[in-house]
This record gives C-alpha cells, structure tokens and sequence, in this order.
C-alpha cells in the first residue's frame, strides 16, 4: 500500500486527524507539517490511476474542478498572496495535490533571493517537528477551511 493509500484507509477508520472534508472524487485534508500556514492536500479517492491523462474526461474534469474548489477554499481561509498548485508523484504516485498558501518572505532567503517555489526552501526545515501544528491549531486550521469549503460548495 502507498503513503496516500494509507492515509485515506485513516480516514475511513476516522483515525486521521487532518482530515477535512470528503468530495466526490477525493478527501480534503491539512498538511502534516505547516511552515506554509494552511497547506492543504486533496488526495484522489482511488490509486487506480496515476496520470491525469488516465482519468475518463468527465471525472478528470470533476476532479481538476474540486480541486480548484479546496485551493479557492484555502486561499480565502488563510489568505496568501499567491496559491502554488503542484501534482508530482514520483516518490507516492498516487495522484494527490498539494496546496501551498504562499506570503512574501515565506522561503527566507532561499530560492532567488528570496522568490521561488517551495521546493527552494530546505525540506529538512520545511519539514521539521517544529513545523507540526498543535491539535488546537490543527482544529483552528481545520474549522477555517470547512467555513470556506462549505461557502463554496
């Protein structure tokens, strides 16, 4: 089973908690680390495909559209200045995006002084315990973004 795999089976045995909400084809949820405050994913419901170009068009498109929903959703739950939108999956293929509120100064001066992607700024800080929210500030991260999605949707 993969990582995403595994995370999803948590949300059905309602273990995982940065779980948010549940779409038609995928499970909104909270990063686990949050240097970028209020990074969220949308995990694709099945591992069965692992390219956008694999998903029948309706549902590809039903998918593409949810996702834009949970990143508008995040946008206004913890207003960035610019939302970055990255589906890679070469080290879990299952199809899942990840949604970066992204804030001047957010990479430090990493990056081109400063400016570029997430991935400019070290993942061993990015990715540090001390990047973990509380369970107070997970269920504040959590409640802000089930306001939006439930405005949107």
């Amino acid at each position: 089973m993969c990582l995403i795999c595994d995370r999803i089976e948590m949300i059905k045995n309602g273990t995982n908690p940065y779980f948010v909400r549940e779409l038609e084809t995928g499970y909104v949820v909270i990063g686990d680390h949050q240097h970028f405050r209020g990074y969220t994913l949308f995990l694709y419901k099945n591992h069965d495909k692992t390219e956008l170009f694999q998903m029948e068009l309706k549902e590809r498109a039903k998918f593409m559209e949810e996702m834009s929903i949970v990143a508008e959703a995040t946008a206004k739950a913890f207003g960035p200045v610019k939302m970055n939108y990255e589906l890679l999956g070469m080290g879990d293929a299952h199809l899942h995006w990840h949604l970066f509120p992204r804030r001047q100064g957010d990479i430090g001066e990493y990056g081109n002084k400063g400016v570029g992607p997430v991935w400019s700024y070290p993942m061993e800080k990015m990715y540090d315990d001390r990047n973990r929210p509380t369970e107070e500030e997970l269920e504040d991260l959590k409640a802000k973004l089930k306001v939006e999605l439930d405005k949107l949707l």
